[in-house]
């Protein structure tokens, strides 16, 4: 009989190889199993293939007794397949020891490798492998213990013996009932897998709100009173496939109380110019609930709304008289009166970040991909309808070059998505380079510009491979000054994709035009940087560093300077907040230079004029304005609060301004020319 602790070894070790492994299936390499906390591998101790012998921590070495191999059913086999992790005794409690024992295929040795928590669960117990008291000396052993998500409980991606590659297909339309005004349940109709679905996400708007287990079809959700949300399922498999998303159901949460009475009117408005920008200030309304925002009007135009008590007008006329008046709104939209009115006269000359503001073209899509140039045009794609167009900024008149072959949209945010071009385009270079959802993936292809149209017959797929889903795309392009063509690619609504180097998700790519893999990347791979969530926004200072905007979850969005190599955290950190493991603190994470509430940022492009970086946001509403110094970012002040709405692109000008493109209306869908949207050419002053 082992002793307790030898044996609660084993057992652990067992319980890993059984969640590696599938019986019956053959051909693959077994592979080590390294812990994250000690760096040691899965070892059966001595190399006995006794019966019940441990498992254990031990430095890697590469032998047989290290190798293991997860099986489609579910266990995990190391010594050539002849042996199985096992849970001593059948046992389901905490502390049980992992053994290594002949494979009979019973749920004490079966399990499944939940590949974004990189923790080893049994199928019997629930329980993860873990090395006990979280021990990094070499001779640890191993047990069954509740999963907590800590070092000693992350184990590397186990060798897949007829590895499962198929995702679960999406669940069934979800539907909502009980809605309250803080609260519902959802009920959905099961997905199917080859192997087994082993948990459901539940999202709204490409935010994750919770998960649960794979024989759970209903859950109930917390919600935020007044919110308009788009509610659906993604299901995962032990393997960590992830599902393309079930159908949408849209909800308008119901107010917790009926609220009639408006805010009292703003009081003591003042106004100040600066040059051709006029600030605002004002006192605050009080409400029997709350104020929810402030809307400012410019005459009887509404010219934006904050929540603050401030509020800038910028890129106004030289020398020029404005009357401004101020309301407040509560959350079920009581407006107030309007404030008494004030006039504000302009100064000479522009001395402000913003000179003027001028809206050079409109559409009924969303434009999404945007270049500026040096003729003065723009190439823009229409995210939902698929086809680019030319924009003279001067003019206004549009003209379609066509159709971009292939796309295919996500009822979300997929489609067609980023564009850029070489310095040399159109006449030295004719190439126009696209990101695009398509059928089974996300890709990245050029196209050239013949005559003033698309060619299609001259598409080149460079890149293809890349997952899809609802949300979670990327999508932005950018050629750096090495020559080097730079995408942005989400994590595809599957948080592992972004630590997992053999995936093109979750990360920053690096191609050279051709598409063929530089030599110099860091991995041997198209991958530059990892863990990423979403990123969307990618630009070059002075210096040739790129710079990354990337959405957070619910909590913070970040800005980024990339670096070679580099590992950003997702989904272990989000911001500089810890989500799990080891969190923000685990070494070799590099942190961002800038963090936002999600509330005040979900912010798309960015954009670097003079070594200034300018980040369009679009639930926040506003434009950040960022001095780069070094290499942090100072001197931020908010531009365009409330005025223009959900901002998503913004790109540089030939002749040192801005464009930049909201993201209004049809943003959540992918139904085509169902928007309102503005693209606007701004001037920068000092």
């Amino acid at each position: 009989m082992l002793a307790l602790r030898s044996a609660r070894v084993h057992v652990v070790w067992l319980a890993v190889l059984a969640v590696l492994c599938v019986p019956g299936a053959a051909g693959a390499a077994p592979g080590p199993l390294k812990g994250d906390g000690s760096g040691l591998c899965a070892d059966v101790a001595g190399g006995d293939t006794a019966p019940a012998t441990s498992v254990i921590t031990w430095p890697c070495h590469g032998g047989s007794n290290q190798g293991w191999e997860l099986t489609s059913a579910g266990t995990l086999r190391t010594f050539a397949g002849t042996r199985c992790l096992d849970a001593y005794g059948g046992n389901t409690a905490p502390g049980t020891p992992l053994i290594s024992y002949p494979c009979h295929g019973a749920t004490n040795q079966q399990w499944r490798y939940d590949a974004a928590a990189r923790s080893i669960v049994g199928v019997a117990s629930g329980l993860c492998v873990d090395v006990t008291a979280g021990s990094t000396a070499p001779g640890a052993k191993l047990e069954l213990w509740p999963c907590h998500g800590g070092t000693n409980q992350r184990w590397s991606q186990p060798s897949a013996s007829g590895s499962d590659s198929v995702a679960p297909t999406p669940p069934g339309a979800p539907k909502v009932s009980a809605l309250a005004c803080r609260s519902a349940t959802l009920t959905w109709t099961a997905s199917s897998d080859a192997v087994g679905v082993t948990a459901y996400d539940v999202y709204h708007d490409g935010q994750l709100m919770t998960s649960v287990s794979g024989t759970t079809l209903t859950t109930g959700v917390t919600l935020t009173p007044g919110a308009v949300w788009g509610l659906y399922v993604n299901a995962r498999d032990a393997a960590g496939n992830v599902s393309q998303a079930s159908p949408t159901t849209s909800i308008t949460v119901p107010q917790c109380s009926v609220d009639t009475q408006a805010p009292t009117v703003p009081g003591g408005l003042t106004g100040t110019a600066a040059g051709t920008a006029v600030t605002l200030r004002w006192s605050a309304s009080t409400d029997d609930v709350g104020v929810k925002a402030y809307d400012v009007y410019r005459g009887d135009t509404k010219v934006g709304s904050t929540a603050d008590l401030t509020f800038t007008d910028s890129g106004l006329g030289a020398r020029t008289a404005y009357r401004y008046s101020v309301l407040a709104r509560d959350a079920q939209g009581n407006a107030s009166a309007r404030s008494a009115a004030i006039t504000v006269t302009t100064g000479a000359s522009c001395s402000t970040a913003v000179c003027s503001t001028t809206q050079v073209g409109t559409d009924t899509d969303i434009p999404w991909g945007l270049v500026a140039l040096p003729d003065g045009t723009a190439l823009y794609s229409r995210r939902d309808a698929q086809d680019i167009v030319r924009l003279d900024l001067t003019t206004g008149t549009k003209t379609s070059l066509g159709t971009v072959p292939n796309v295919q949209s996500t009822d979300g945010e997929g489609g067609l998505l980023g564009l850029a071009v070489t310095s040399a385009f159109p006449t030295g270079d004719p190439w126009l380079y696209v990101f695009h959802t398509s059928p089974t993936d996300n890709r990245i292809v050029r196209i050239k510009l013949v005559g003033g149209k698309l060619d299609t017959s001259t598409e080149q797929v460079l890149l293809s491979g890349i997952a899809r889903n609802k949300y979670h795309n990327g999508g932005r392009l950018r050629f750096g000054p090495d020559g080097k063509l730079y995408a942005s690619t989400g994590d595809a609504q599957n948080g592992a994709n972004a630590q997992d180097l053999n995936s093109l998700n979750g990360k920053i790519l690096r191609l050279n035009p051709d598409g063929s893999k530089p030599s110099d990347n860091p991995f041997g791979t198209y991958v530059w940087s990892y863990g990423h969530r979403n990123p969307q926004g990618l630009a070059f200072d002075s210096q040739g560093r790129l710079w990354e905007q990337e959405f957070g979850n619910s909590e913070l969005d970040e800005t980024n300077l990339i670096t070679k190599g580099g590992n950003y955290g997702w989904p272990d950190c989000e911001g500089t907040i810890s989500q799990r493991g080891g969190g923000c603190a685990t070494p070799g994470f590099v942190a961002p230079k800038r963090t936002y509430p999600v509330a005040d940022g979900s912010c798309s492009g960015i954009a670097i004029v003079r070594d200034v970086l300018y980040v369009a946001c679009e639930r926040g509403t506003r434009m950040y304005r960022h001095v780069i110094s070094g290499t942090t970012l100072t001197d931020t002040t908010t531009l365009f609060a409330g005025t223009y709405g959900r901002l998503r692109t913004v790109e540089p000008t030939p002749d040192g301004g801005l464009l930049m493109t909201t993201t209004n209306t049809g943003d959540k869908d992918s139904v085509p020319d169902n928007s309102d949207e503005k693209i606007l050419k701004v001037v920068l002053g000092s």
